[in-house]
């Protein structure tokens, strides 16, 4: 018996196409939009670098608590206790761990992102996936990270405010998100600048981790921008990172200063820097696996 075949032209067949994978593609050609269709797909590597994180460790998620805790004491007995910097009446432990906390989100979206082509060179050979998925879940799942961490400073807070101290929540905490948007645009703009920039120069990863430890001694993060001499302010105030942590500062403990103007100006050097990182990332991932 035969069985009668039927042929499907080609231009048919092409009509039932999702979606078509080309080479050639522009600075901005992001794909935004096909990002969401692997949206399950980044829901697992958030689930990944959540849990393998501390994957054959002895505490294990136990260690999201544990670092910040110790930062904060390690902080507190140096620059609290030691150097006798000023934390404008507040609590040391509270100025010193809510400024712990946001940084450690901003540095380990940096210091992770930044890896992104090298580490999943692996995976990104063998099937394609909007790349972007990568870096997404990084942020989301130190999101998570934050989450717990704040958490744990409201418990602190609630602690010593029952205690009488001179700490309270202010209006600037609706402003949170935003503060928050800010800091994880920076960190995932500057991490796949990076990204796209190790794919050809290894050794600019090992400059992160020195990087962004200069850098937290260069923004107002263990110290108040108050106890900065006036003469150099405005130096201090250049750096776009300064005014999102005395925002947080002000809104979780009510000290500090926010100028909306440089606020705003933090807000554009934000998108500058994100868009800069994926016009690179669009770029190099056509080309990466050739140099890595």
């Amino acid at each position: 018996m035969e069985i009668a075949q039927t042929q499907v032209p080609l231009a048919a067949e092409e009509e039932n196409w999702t979606s078509t994978i080309t080479p050639h593609r522009g600075w901005f050609d992001w794909r935004l939009k096909q990002l969401w269709r692997y949206r399950d797909l980044v829901a697992l590597f958030v689930w990944r670098d959540f849990v393998s994180a501390y994957k054959q460790t002895i505490l294990g998620p136990a260690w999201h608590i544990i670092q910040p805790l110790l930062m904060t004491l390690t902080f507190t007995v140096i620059f609290g206790k030691v150097a006798k910097l000023s934390t404008n009446g507040v609590s040391p432990f509270l100025f010193y761990l809510v400024g712990t906390v946001f940084w450690n989100y901003f540095a380990n979206n940096l210091t992770k992102t930044s890896t992104t082509f090298v580490s999943n060179a692996h995976l990104l050979g063998k099937v394609y996936f909007h790349r972007l998925a990568i870096p997404i879940s990084i942020a989301i799942s130190n999101l998570i990270t934050l989450g717990i961490q704040l958490g744990i400073f409201l418990v602190c807070f609630t602690f010593q405010y029952l205690r009488g101290s001179n700490v309270h929540l202010t209006r600037w905490i609706l402003l949170t998100p935003i503060f928050l948007l800010i800091l994880a645009g920076y960190g995932l703009g500057g991490g796949i600048i990076v990204s796209a920039l190790t794919t050809r120069y290894r050794d600019l990863a090992n400059l992160i981790t020195f990087g962004v430890t200069l850098a937290m001694y260069g923004t107002p993060v263990i110290y108040p921008l108050s106890v900065v001499p006036p003469q150099y302010r405005w130096l201090m105030q250049l750096n776009p990172l300064a005014v999102l942590m005395e925002g947080f500062r002000l809104a979780f403990l009510g000290v500090g200063n926010v100028d909306m103007a440089h606020l705003a100006v933090s807000f554009g050097i934000m998108l500058v820097v994100l868009v800069v990182g994926l016009m690179l990332f669009t770029h190099v991932e056509r080309i990466f696996l050739d140099t890595v």
